[in-house]
Formats: C-alpha cells, sequence, structure tokens
C-alpha cells in the first residue's frame, strides 16, 4: 500500500466532501447565506424551503456525487483497498457534515464547522460503492419523504436500509463483509448530525415536508 497515496486520497475525499453546493447554489441564485435561513443547513432539504424543489433536487444530486465520486476516485487509485474505499466514503459524509469552508464561531466564541446532515453524500457513498442499491434506496427514500413527510427520517434511513442491503448481499458472498460497516457507520454519522430533529420527532414538533408541510400549513391558515 502506498501510504502517500493513501493520505492524499483521503485528504481529497474530505475536501470534496466538504464542497458546500447548496450554500453556492441558494447564493447564486438568490443571494441568501442558506446558514442563515431555516436550519441553517446546506443539504437538499433546507436549499428546498429556501428557493423551491428545482435548486433543493440539484443540491442533493451534487452532494450524492461528492459521495459516490471520492469512492470511485480511491477505487481508481487504490485498487482492493477496500477497507480504505470506504474511510473516503465515510471521510467524505463527514468533510460535508463539518466543512472547513463554512467555519464560524459560536455564543462561546468556540470555532465550529458548519455542514449538513450527510445524507446525500451518505446516499451517493453507497451508490459508489455498489451501483445497484440506487433500485433500493431511491424508492425507499422517495416513499418516506413523499409519503410519511419527514426529511430526517429520510435521511436516516439511508444508512440503514444501506446496512441491511449491503448485509444481504454480504452473507450471500457478493459483497465485502466492510460494505456492511460503511451502512452502520454512516448511520452513526446520519443519527448524530440528526441528533436535535430526533429529538422533535420524538416530541411531535418535527418540521414536515411534502403533504405533512402543506397539512400544517393550512392547519395555520384555518387558526
Amino acid at each position: 500500500m502506498d501510504i502517500l497515496l493513501t493520505i492524499i486520497v483521503l485528504i481529497l475525499s474530505y475536501i470534496i466532501g466538504a464542497v458546500p453546493f447548496g450554500l453556492l447554489l441558494v447564493k447564486m441564485r438568490t443571494g441568501i447565506d442558506i446558514r442563515k435561513t431555516g436550519s441553517g443547513r446546506i443539504g437538499g432539504t433546507n436549499v428546498m424551503r429556501a428557493t423551491g424543489y428545482p435548486i433543493g433536487v440539484l443540491t442533493v444530486i451534487l452532494d450524492a456525487l461528492k459521495g459516490a465520486g471520492v469512492v470511485w476516485l480511491a477505487r481508481g487509485l487504490l485498487p482492493g483497498e477496500t477497507w480504505l474505499i470506504v474511510a473516503a466514503a465515510l471521510i467524505a459524509v463527514i468533510g460535508h457534515n463539518y466543512s472547513v469552508f463554512l467555519t464560524y464561531r459560536d455564543e462561546q466564541n468556540r470555532l465550529r464547522l458548519g455542514g449538513g446532515a450527510g445524507g446525500a453524500t451518505c446516499f451517493g457513498g453507497a451508490i459508489g460503492l455498489w451501483s445497484p442499491i440506487i433500485l433500493i434506496l431511491l424508492p425507499v427514500g422517495l416513499v418516506i419523504f413523499f409519503g410519511v413527510g419527514y426529511a430526517s427520517l429520510t435521511t436516516l434511513s439511508i444508512g440503514l436500509v444501506s446496512a441491511l442491503v449491503f448485509g444481504v448481499k454480504a452473507w450471500q458472498g457478493q459483497l465485502p463483509w466492510a460494505y456492511v460497516a460503511y451502512g452502520l457507520l454512516a448511520e452513526v454519522l446520519l443519527v448524530w448530525a440528526l441528533r436535535p430533529n430526533i429529538r422533535r420527532l420524538l416530541n411531535g414538533t418535527e418540521r414536515g415536508v411534502s403533504w405533512r408541510a402543506r397539512k400544517k400549513n393550512k392547519i395555520s391558515e384555518d387558526i
């Protein structure tokens, strides 16, 4: 294994993951700083709420390409190094959630790294590892997003469903068990990023999307 090449790939994985496409697209479209709107995250859901579905969907696609892209990069430069390829995908999610390009000071003047929740980048990483998984992840995600009506649940489903699918394929001897670890560790990152949303889901105050958001708006108008 080429140690220098490994370090370069992992650093590039973080940098690619850290590119804030949502922030850039909203800024170009409206001049608004997405970090000061809604949840303050740079992912597709907050972008969608700020600018509408087209820019939101484009953000999701670009964020997913970050995850898939680092897998393709790592696989091309480090063929056969399965665990390093998985590590590159996870580091891209970390880069998206904690971007060096989105540093800020909190109320205690501590340096923080802003970003998103990592769902789309995790989704892309899974596709990069095994492309047919899109035929499972995409329908499941759409059903939860438009059917259940919570973007946070959609995001949380990605790592879990990936781990389950990769687990079945690994048990059948068709994929490496390292892919299962990707799904599980990605889910940990997603849960950590969505802690506030999980609390709101549990107490019934989580903001909905799709029909659930329209229903809430209708109730507000009726009141």
